[in-house]
């Protein structure tokens, strides 16, 4: 059985991998909708949201029906990088990834509609481009959301469970993260060492979503007043 710390820092490596995936999709994601408003954007969104209403193995069985030896582009990594994708942490990680996203693109999109667009056009009407104004003006601004969006989306992978086990199994020391440790451990009879890796998880979990709380609360604060200081300037 592997040890509490080798669990705990695979745990924190498919979470933080989980997230670097999602957060360029996620913002890319919440810009489009934000910024653009594309037609069919009610399509985009509940698609977005679909890994929200599905069961979790059933995206574990997508992924395993794509990523597998025989499947869309496990044959094809496979032939290229001699090695399967399925039933390691890469793929828990990947698991985890889209189990998050949908949450963390709706954070993003509240995050990015509180940037005033003048802001941005005053930007953009004094020479700097699309990718400065972002860097410069918006992510500046948004910062705070971004964050705590990023937060949560690091605390739901770190608890994702049914499309991880689905695709990357459950080995000890090579894809058991925290909650295949105590889902293995419980089943095992072993609820002292189950009840540590659930003070474990408890912890990591209150110490991210105090700061993502504290984060977004900062967020709504500003917003009020720079309402208030349009109101004051009428």
């Amino acid at each position: 059985m592997a040890s509490d710390i080798s669990i705990i820092l695979l745990s924190l490596r498919v979470a933080l991998v989980a997230t670097a995936i999602t957060l360029p999709l996620a913002m890319a994601t919440a810009w489009l909708l934000v910024r653009r408003n594309p037609r069919g954007r009610i399509v985009i969104e509940v698609l977005v949201s679909m890994p929200l209403a599905l069961p979790p193995v059933v995206i574990g069985f997508g992924l395993l029906w794509i990523f597998s030896p025989t499947g869309v582009l496990g044959g094809a990594i496979d032939g290229i990088f001699g090695r399967d994708v399925v039933f390691t942490w890469v793929a828990g990680a990947l698991a985890a990834a889209i189990v998050s996203f949908p949450l963390v693109v709706r954070t993003f999109i509240v995050a990015l509609e509180g940037v005033d667009i003048r802001l941005e056009a005053a930007a953009r009407s004094l020479g700097a481009g699309p990718w400065r104004t972002f860097y410069t003006v918006t992510v500046p601004l948004a910062y705070r959301g971004l964050i705590a969006g990023s937060l949560l989306g690091f605390v739901r992978a770190l608890s994702e469970f049914g499309a991880t086990i689905v695709v990357a199994g459950n080995i000890p020391g090579q894809t058991q993260t925290l909650p295949l440790g105590i889902f293995t451990r419980l089943q095992a009879g072993d609820d002292d060492l189950a009840i540590r890796l659930i003070v474990i998880s408890v912890l990591l979990a209150v110490g991210s979503l105090l700061v993502h709380n504290y984060l977004l609360s900062r967020a709504r604060t500003g917003e009020r007043d720079r309402n208030s200081a349009r109101l004051g300037a009428i």
